[in-house]
């Protein structure tokens, strides 16, 4: 994958919608091929819809929320911190009691090694 030197202007790129099991998420999206970069808007009372088992770099831009993972554990993110987990190596979903943004990234880059 080659992407060469450019600038993306958030403002510019379009959002869609998507309907949690509470709450939506608004999604900016620019794909290229192999990677998908994204800022995500979750808002109050979000609860994600699905499971989730694609890996991802999630990163908290403002707010807080919670990454709840099919073990039961529950990991509060908020601000500047980060999260990062390959393909297949987690089954989690998002929560967020008061609304967050979020900037991820996930592409073939966190595909699982092969043995």
């Amino acid at each position: 994958m080659n992407i060469p030197f450019q600038t993306i202007d958030w403002s510019a790129i379009p959002k869609t919608e998507h309907h949690g099991e509470t709450g939506t998420a608004h999604w900016q999206t620019i794909q290229f091929s192999g990677l998908r970069i994204r800022v995500v808007e979750y808002t109050a009372g979000y609860i994600a819809d699905h499971w989730c088992q694609k890996g991802h770099i999630v990163h908290c831009l403002e707010g807080e929320f919670i990454s709840e993972l099919s073990t039961e554990e529950q990991l509060t993110l908020t601000k500047g911190m980060t999260y990062v987990v390959s393909d297949d190596l987690s089954s989690h979903r998002s929560i967020s009691e008061k609304g967050v943004k979020l900037l991820i990234v996930d592409g073939d880059f966190l595909l699982p090694d092969l043995p």
